[in-house]
């Protein structure tokens, strides 16, 4: 997958810059002086001209039959890679290749203007109160509202909205058809096509006699660093904030509730819900699918596994997993037990 793709390559490599771009050490076996890099591929389809990496023992069978240039892997696996491809070893081959990736195809990283435009777009329509630092890129069709406000090097993709008293910071990328409203965003953050971010809460006050709105007049603070997938939504607080810890990274259809707060450098994986109220402390990890219930804590490095359903307190670097959700062991264990029995009945 190199040049012919939908993004452009920035300059072949050589694979010496490969190796110290990547951190890896250029086997003294491996030889190809005259041989550059121009573009990726996995192991089973990868052609001379092209960069694989190696990091699951399941793919050995391809390991041995790669014809990429040079490959990313670690000292272990060296006798099985064929004579005729580069060894390029690295103690984390994938890690590896996400940074030659990122030299290779650095448009890849972040939505860029969909015109391939720098500045303001005829089309877009930017009310006279706001205000864009030098360098910010408007695609057509995109509105910006009254003091918005955005920094330097950001991009506002086609049809996005931006509400009013809304910033931006510096270095952001705002896909097309996202909506921002009442949020602050820091530096470098990236939401993904259709992302909503600080639309009502699911706030109601319950009565036999009908539900009443509670009004929702917080906001959605995103801390710098975080890149949130395409057709999320993110409400925002009811009479506190909705925040996003710096780093944490969250995939597509993901649904983030009113009040939540997020701690730095947690990964939050497809299709997970969190409910109104429940905090995440740093590194938290959440499968997908997984269910937060309400006014929940979940501790510093825990890990949900993917369709869990989490009804109390998590503890700190706990892995938890099941519905409702409980420490891994005995999940396991109980349908171990529950697998027993139906054999025996079945019997």
């Amino acid at each position: 997958m190199g040049a012919a793709g939908f993004f452009r390559l920035d300059r072949p490599l050589t694979p010496a810059e490969v190796a110290e771009i990547a951190g890896a050490r250029l086997h003294e076996a491996g030889s190809g002086v005259q041989e550059i890099i121009v573009g990726v591929a996995p192991l089973d389809l990868a052609r001379p001209g092209e960069l694989a990496f190696y990091d699951r023992r399941r793919y050995a069978s391809a390991l041995r039959l790669c014809r990429a240039t040079a490959c990313l892997l670690r000292a272990r696996d060296l006798d099985s890679l064929p004579s005729r491809v580069i060894p390029l070893v690295t103690s984390e081959p994938h890690k590896a290749m996400a940074r030659v990736m990122a030299r290779l195809f650095p448009d890849s990283l972040r939505p860029q203007s969909l015109f391939s435009a720098s500045g303001v777009s005829p089309g877009a329509i930017i009310h006279p109160t706001a205000r864009l630092e030098p360098g910010v890129s408007v695609d057509p069709g995109a509105v910006i509202g009254p003091r918005a406000e955005i920094g330097s090097g950001s991009v506002i993709g086609p049809q996005a909205v931006i509400g009013p008293d809304v910033r931006i910071g510096r270095d952001c990328s705002i896909g097309a058809n996202v909506s921002v409203i009442c949020a602050l965003i820091g530096d470098r953050v990236i939401l993904h096509p259709g992302a909503r971010l600080g639309q009502d809460g699911f706030g109601f006050a319950l009565s036999p006699e009908g539900h009443v709105k509670a009004p929702q007049i917080g906001r959605v603070i995103v801390q710098d660093d975080v890149e949130i997938g395409a057709n999320t939504t993110i409400d925002r607080g009811a009479t506190r904030d909705t925040i996003i810890g710096e780093g944490t990274k969250i995939d597509n259809l993901v649904q983030i509730g009113h009040n939540v707060v997020i701690g730095r450098d947690c990964v939050i994986v497809a299709q997970s819900g969190l409910a109104g109220s429940c905090e995440l402390g740093d590194f938290v990890a959440l499968g997908g699918q997984s269910a937060i219930g309400g006014h929940i804590t979940i501790g510093e490095g825990a890990q949900i596994a993917a369709k869990s359903g989490v009804t109390r307190d998590v503890p700190a670097g706990a892995r938890w997993s099941g519905a409702p959700a409980r420490p891994v062991r005995r999940h396991l264990r109980g349908e171990l037990l529950l697998d027993r029995q139906s054999r025996r009945e079945a019997r």
